[in-house]
C-alpha cells in the first residue's frame, strides 16, 4: 500500500471540502530556485491546514540520490526524515477550499505515483488540478515576473484562453501528472514562473510571490503575500549589488532588459499573471454555477 491516510486509515473521516482545488508543486526538475514548493509551503503555513494523507516513499525513490535526513540530540539519532509527499486539506475562508501537495519528484513508477495523487484529489472532491512550477529562463531580475499558464487538454485551454501545451521533449512529474488528469477527465492547469538563470540559487522570493498572488486570486482567500514583500526587496538589493560588481554580468542583464522590453511591446496581447488568475477564477465560478444548476 503506497497511500497512507490519517485518522481511520481510509480517508472516510476527513472533512467535507467546498469545491476544492488541488494545488501541487514538486522539488526537482520543475522547481527552479525552489520557488514553487516554497509557495505551497507558504500556503500550508499561512492557512489552517490539516494533514490527511502521505504517499509512501519506499516504492518511488532511489534513496542514494534523494537521501533521508537524520536529526540528532546529544549524539543520538532522534528522527529519520524520508522524502515526503504529503497532502493537506485547508479551508482558508475564500471562494473554495484546497488540497495542498508539496513534495519531491519521485525516482520510479511515475504513473503509479500520479494515480496515488489523483486518488487523493478524487476522494477529496477536487474539481481542478493546479500545479505550480518554476523554470530557469533568459529573463532579467529587474522586470516584473510574468506568469505563464498551460493546460493539457484542449477544452480547458480553450475555455481559459490560455495555451495548450505544445512542448515536446523530456518532462518532469508535472507533465506526467497533467497527462494523468487528462486521461481521467479532470481539468488541470499549470502555472509557471521564470527564474533568471544567472541567479538560480534558492530562495527566489520574487518568483514565489508571483505564484502566491495568482493563487490568492484563484482561491479567493488572502495568502499573506504582503509579508513576503520585505524579503523580495532584500533579495532584489542583493542581486543588484552582485550584478554591479561584475561588468560582464551587468552588460548581460542590460541586454536581457532590452529583450524583455521589446517582447513586452510585441506580446502585449498575451495574458498577464493577473489575467490568468482571473480566467481561472471565472472558470471555477462557471463550474460552481453549473454544479448548482445540476450540471454534471
Amino acid at each position: 500500500m503506497t497511500l497512507h491516510w490519517e485518522g481511520d486509515g481510509t480517508g472516510s473521516d476527513l472533512p467535507v471540502l467546498r469545491r476544492p482545488v488541488m494545488i501541487a508543486a514538486f522539488e526537482g526538475w520543475n522547481d527552479a530556485a525552489e520557488a514553487a514548493t516554497t509557495a505551497v509551503e507558504w500556503l500550508r503555513n499561512r492557512w489552517d491546514s490539516r494533514r490527511v494523507a502521505e504517499i509512501d516513499p519506499e516504492d518511488y525513490f532511489d534513496f542514494q540520490s534523494v537521501r533521508p535526513h537524520v536529526t540528532m540530540v546529544d549524539g543520538v539519532v532522534r528522527d529519520v526524515r524520508w522524502p515526503s509527499n504529503a497532502c493537506f486539506v485547508t479551508q482558508p475562508g475564500g471562494a473554495r477550499d484546497a488540497v495542498l501537495l508539496s513534495g519531491v519528484e519521485p525516482s520510479y513508477r511515475w504513473r503509479g505515483f500520479c494515480e496515488d495523487v489523483l486518488e487523493v484529489a478524487t476522494r477529496q472532491g477536487c474539481e481542478m488540478m493546479l500545479t505550480l512550477g518554476a523554470l530557469l529562463a533568459d529573463v532579467p531580475h529587474t522586470r516584473p515576473v510574468r506568469i505563464t499558464g498551460t493546460a493539457a487538454d484542449p477544452a480547458t485551454a480553450a475555455r481559459l484562453g490560455i495555451e495548450r501545451s505544445q512542448y515536446e521533449g523530456p518532462t518532469g512529474i508535472v507533465g506526467v501528472l497533467h497527462d494523468t488528469c487528462r486521461s481521467a477527465g479532470i481539468p488541470s492547469v499549470s502555472l509557471w514562473t521564470p527564474v533568471p538563470h544567472y541567479v538560480a540559487a534558492p530562495p527566489n522570493p520574487k518568483a514565489t510571490l508571483a505564484l502566491l498572488e495568482a493563487v490568492e486570486r484563484i482561491v479567493g482567500a488572502p495568502v499573506g503575500a504582503d509579508e513576503l514583500v520585505p524579503a523580495v526587496e532584500v533579495w532584489h538589493r542583493r542581486v543588484d549589488e552582485a550584478v554591479a560588481d561584475d561588468a560582464e554580468t551587468a552588460a548581460y542583464v542590460r541586454e536581457l532588459e532590452a529583450r524583455a522590453d521589446e517582447a513586452e511591446r510585441e506580446e502585449s496581447a498575451l495574458p498577464t499573471g493577473d489575467d490568468l488568475a482571473a480566467q481561472l477564477e471565472q472558470f471555477l465560478r462557471d463550474q460552481d454555477e453549473g454544479g448548482e444548476a445540476g450540471t454534471p
